[in-house]
């Protein structure tokens, strides 16, 4: 069984194809699979791991959900503010 990711922080367009990548690749999925599941051709998938900048909304949450992966958005920072809190 793969071991859960942990939560990314993830700053850039480029980081977001990375994790989309790795993650597909751990796992066991390759472009062809994802692509069926988000009716989109192979080339297409290739394409948005390179530059997921084009992702659209939809697309990317589509593409969380095939992958397991939830997506959070929240002030910079909020999270450490949010651990120093509970600590007392």
């Amino acid at each position: 069984m793969n071991m859960p990711i942990p939560p990314q922080t993830l700053m850039t367009g480029d980081q977001l194809g990375q994790l989309l990548r790795s993650t597909r690749k751990r796992l066991k999925l390759n472009q062809v699979d994802i692509g069926a599941r988000l009716n989109l051709s192979q080339n297409r998938v290739s394409y948005l791991e390179l530059h997921p900048e084009e992702l659209s909304v939809k697309q990317l949450l589509t593409w969380c959900s095939v992958l397991g992966l939830e997506l959070k958005l929240g002030a910079r920072g909020a999270e450490s503010l949010m651990l120093a809190k509970t600590e007392w």
